[in-house]
């Protein structure tokens, strides 16, 4: 037992080094991300509120961390690889990227079909000549696959974007960051988790010290791959993802982050709703101006299930990325909207007869706007149904709009929250 503690402990001292030379080596490619006190959620939540400010790298993202870690230990090596390969629709590929052209090296990037011009010309940008993208496959999965076997068959080096001993130790890099720039000690970390890069890293990491943070790790409702691992004790692939917030939605969390995490209490794990993190999105934009991705607004939304136990104490939220595309914004928009009880969408059947239009219109109240209105169905004699979405200002003008509307006889049916009828619909 005390060999095996002395191991331990020798084991996680050259970690701690090797995240010290890591971070060294980083310095040559862009300065430390700032660690900013957050005065309007500091004041929201009566804490003190720091956010590690990733959205702020040279890519936008905490992931070139982890990639340029990876290839400097791959380039350290007597047989240098002459190519790098890596799948991603992101971040990744932007990290990836951005080292290939510091290094001087070839890298591949594959990229899903569908991914947006905007990721794409993105990554072409950082990589310049040393960078070539290929387009294959309708989703990741696929992707994935075409990647491994182009570096297989081409002797290539693949980067995995998060499950690796040296991209974890790259991302660990954060938290030496933290310590330089904050002395006094934090009480609560909030860290995002995807396939588990990040969150492993920086727990590897306070793991090794004696004073360490109490953790949160924050996953979407709609992929919380880390959560049902921990239920099951090992690891276990979603059969269904919500790819809202792409920066962190897996469908199967790293092994090696597994590792690292499988320990963490499950209730130390927090799901947030893709829809109230699309009000933490506006929130960020709008008061402070700062532009996060989904998955970089994650730890800032969590702060609203943790108040109580925050109160007067120190907090780091980590904000992990802001390549946030515009094109985007209607969409986040939308899902605030309806998450606030502001927008609801309706069928309504409305009698085929002059004036009943009118008589509907009269019913909405002085807060009330029609947002959109189309007929589905203009044949029918006596009734036609129409597809209605209203906005209002308040969350108690639907309810007295309801009851104006089932005083006048209206059938109508609030389809808002059923995802079936909204995905041919809305």
């Amino acid at each position: 037992m005390r060999e095996f503690l002395i191991w331990t402990q020798l084991n996680m001292a050259d970690f701690l080094e090797n995240v010290a030379n890591a971070t060294h080596a980083m310095r040559e490619l862009f300065p430390a991300t700032p660690l900013q006190k957050n005065e309007y959620l500091s004041n929201r939540y009566s804490a003190e509120i720091y956010l590690k400010r990733e959205d702020l790298s040279p890519v936008r993202s905490y992931k070139i961390r982890g990639a340029f870690n990876a290839m400097t230990k791959a380039l350290s090596q007597a047989e240098k690889p002459k190519v790098f390969v890596c799948a991603s629709a992101g971040n990744h590929a932007q990290g990836m990227a951005f080292a290939c052209r510091h290094f001087g090296v070839k890298g591949v990037v594959f990229m899903p079909v569908t991914t947006p011009g905007q990721k794409v010309l993105k990554t072409a940008t950082f990589g310049g000549k040393f960078i070539e993208i290929r387009l294959e496959g309708d989703y990741f999965d696929e992707t994935l696959i075409a990647a491994k076997s182009y570096a297989a068959k081409a002797g290539a080096t693949f980067l995995p974007p998060y499950d690796s001993l040296d991209v974890i130790e790259g991302q660990a890099s954060i938290a030496l960051e933290i310590g330089e720039q904050l002395s006094k000690p934090i009480d609560y970390m909030v860290v995002p988790v995807g396939g588990g890069g990040l969150s492993s890293g920086l727990i590897k990491y306070y793991n090794a010290l004696d004073d360490r943070p109490a953790f949160r790790l924050v996953e979407p409702d709609g992929g919380r791959s880390l959560c049902a691992s921990l239920e099951q004790g090992q690891l276990v692939s979603l059969p269904n993802v919500d790819n809202f917030v792409d920066g962190a939605a897996v469908a199967q969390i790293g092994h090696h982050n597994f590792e690292v995490l499988k320990n963490v209490p499950k209730e130390n794990i927090i799901g947030v709703n893709e829809d109230r993190l699309c009000t933490t999105m506006l929130d960020l934009l709008n008061i402070e101006g700062i532009v996060l991705e989904p998955a970089g607004a994650l730890t800032v939304d969590a702060l609203k299930d943790i108040a109580p136990d925050i109160a007067g104490k120190r907090v780091v939220c980590v904000t992990s990325g802001g390549n946030f595309d515009f094109e985007r914004l209607p969409d986040v928009k939308e899902r605030a909207l309806r998450f606030e009880g502001l927008k609801k969408y309706l069928i309504l059947r409305l009698p085929q007869r002059p004036g009943a239009l009118k008589d509907f219109l009269n019913l909405l109240g002085p807060d009330d706007d029609i947002a959109r209105f189309e007929y589905l169905k203009k044949s029918a004699r006596n009734f036609g149904t129409v597809l209605l979405g209203i906005e209002t200002k308040s969350t108690s003008g639907f309810k007295n709009l309801f009851d104006r509307m089932d005083q006048a006889g209206l059938s109508y049916r609030d389809i808002t929250d059923d995802e079936t009828l909204a995905q041919f619909l809305i």
